[in-house]
């Protein structure tokens, strides 16, 4: 007779699996098993890795569906310590899926063979422009782009925030905005100075701030001291878990393809350009 356990308490993992490739083939051979709610949990884990890596108990569980307490059964189900044991292999997968660029080099060499073709490179970059810039019109909400274009034109000052890998997309919103005539000021950390470079934002400015994973930490950082003041924040970002959501009042999705780990900026640009000359548009309505 069965002892009515469930799937998660009688099918625990001996051992635990220390890769996501190990973790997905695990979740996937367990699917069909698994009690509802913890099905349920398996398929967003796999829909949506970068959420889970950096996601909160809290948040995972009310975008996934399901309790903060399904969470824990779901990682001690697989053999995990908890949940924070669990997360870490997400964590980890993004480490791998974002290496170095001597070995993104490697990998294309690797690929491509010894020497890699120019030929070769410029479709394999095209391609993931191509595929970023679909992405984001699927992902872009025009009236939660109407609504961060109208944030903006109400300020009096709009104060940029990007560092490293999209410092030149917040850059070009400074040279756009300067040609549009729209008072804008580029927070550049230099001597680490950010802080003192926004503290003169006020209530009637704005902050318009960039970053995806791995984040930037000063750029979340900053976005929230700017929240903290009540100074309007429109962030562009990957994901509904990137530390930026919480601060912004207003947030539009972009997830770049890569290229060899090579991630495009086609569609960032794309958005900015369209939020410069949207806000002037706006300003000259009146």
């Amino acid at each position: 007779m069965g002892t009515g356990k469930s799937m998660d308490e009688a099918e625990v993992a001996t051992e635990a699996p220390d890769s996501f490739d190990g973790l997905r083939a695990l979740l996937l051979s367990r699917h069909d098993a698994m009690p509802k709610r913890l099905k349920q949990l398996a398929t967003f884990a796999l829909e949506h890795p970068e959420d889970v890596a950096f996601g909160t108990v809290a948040g995972i569980a009310e975008h996934a569906g399901v309790q903060p307490s399904t969470l824990v059964r779901f990682a001690k189900s697989l053999g995990y310590d908890g949940f924070s044991h669990l997360q870490q292999i997400f964590r980890d997968r993004l480490r791998e899926r974002f290496p170095d660029y001597r070995e993104r080099l490697k990998g294309l060499r690797d690929a491509e063979g010894h020497h890699v073709h120019a030929a070769s490179l410029l479709e394999g970059f095209t391609d993931a422009a191509a595929v970023s810039l679909d992405r984001m019109r699927e992902s872009v909400r025009l009236e939660e782009l109407s609504r961060a274009i109208e944030t903006l034109a109400k300020a009096d000052t709009i104060y940029l925030l990007g560092a490293r890998r999209v410092f030149p997309v917040i850059a070009y919103c400074a040279y756009a905005f300067g040609k549009l005539g729209v008072r804008a000021i580029l927070i550049d950390h230099v001597g680490q100075l950010g802080p003192e470079q926004l503290a003169t934002a006020a209530g009637r400015d704005a902050v318009l701030a960039i970053s995806f994973t791995p984040y930037a930490p000063v750029t979340a950082d900053l976005a929230a001291a700017a929240a903290q003041r009540n100074v309007p924040v429109v962030a562009i970002t990957d994901s509904a878990f990137s530390p930026l959501v919480t601060s912004a009042d207003v947030w539009l999705e972009v997830a770049e393809a890569d290229f060899g780990a090579f991630r495009s900026l086609s569609a960032s640009f794309a958005l900015a350009m369209a939020l410069a000359v949207g806000t002037a548009e706006k300003r000259a309505e009146g």
